[in-house]
């Protein structure tokens, strides 16, 4: 199965410039996890029939122009599970109403698209972002004990010095946090993998720039978007890459291939 997450940056914009159709047709993953698609539930029906061949499940954030998560899957897939299910929610309203998390349980795992929040200049969101990191943790522990997990999105934690470009420039920034960087340490020691690290050692690629600076000519970019498995599935994982040279956004998107 080839899965790919892309922070897509506004789903109407990529759409329009036309990157997410041509990518579809070049890749053709059995499951595409997008984020922060910008539309909110009752704007999103017009977008339900334009991708042929998929299944379109969408999360979109109460509030219009924010957050937002959708997932594209190949018809044939939906097909051969015996019991599809998806939910958007972990039970917790101030997380949930963000439209951030999606979860697709098939027969052998859960895969769960994620937009985990920015903690914003200024880290004024900082105690929000490490309420939900908490709460999905306790979480993910739960249905890990049914059966194994694939998680996926925008995390915006660079985890390791290696995750980004200018590492003591950015120390205590948003998103390299000591507090963020140390969940994700948590999880990763709490029975999970990094797929990209472990497939690819210390190999230096990155998945995000800011539009500031000419970031992504100049290759001043970080590592915040991954795809993360439980433990007793990583003999499993085949590839894990990134796709740096994909347009359309200010993320690239990032692969997993597992059998």
């Amino acid at each position: 199965m080839k899965i790919i997450s892309w922070n897509v940056n506004g789903l109407r914009a990529v759409l329009r410039k036309g990157n997410l159709m041509d990518f579809l047709q070049r890749v053709k993953p059995d499951v595409l996890c997008l984020q922060e698609i910008k539309i909110s539930e009752p704007k999103l029906e017009k977008e339900q029939s334009v991708f042929p061949g998929y299944k379109f499940f969408t999360n979109g954030a109460r509030r219009e122009g924010y957050s937002g998560t959708a997932m594209l899957v190949k018809e044939a897939v939906v097909k051969k599970v015996r019991n599809f299910k998806i939910k958007n929610a972990i039970g917790i309203d101030r997380f949930d109403h963000e439209g951030r998390l999606q979860i697709l349980e098939l027969d052998k795992f859960f895969l769960l698209n994620i937009y985990f929040p920015n903690s914003n200049h200024e880290l004024s969101r900082l105690g929000y972002k490490l309420e939900f990191d908490e709460a999905l943790l306790k979480y993910l522990k739960k249905i890990d004990k049914t059966k194994p997990i694939i998680i996926t999105g925008d995390f915006n934690v660079a985890h390791e010095p290696i995750d980004l470009a200018r590492p003591k420039d950015n120390e205590g920034n948003p998103g390299f946090t000591v507090e963020e960087r140390a969940w994700m340490t948590k999880l990763l020691e709490g029975g999970f993998v990094d797929t990209y690290r472990f497939q690819n050692g210390n190999k230096i690629q990155y998945t995000w720039w800011t539009f500031r600076a000419n970031a992504r000519v100049r290759n001043i970019w970080w590592r915040i978007d991954y795809f993360v498995v439980s433990d007793r599935i990583k003999k499993h994982v085949k590839k894990a890459y990134i796709l740096d040279k994909e347009l359309g956004s200010d993320h690239a998107p990032v692969g997993l291939e597992i059998y």
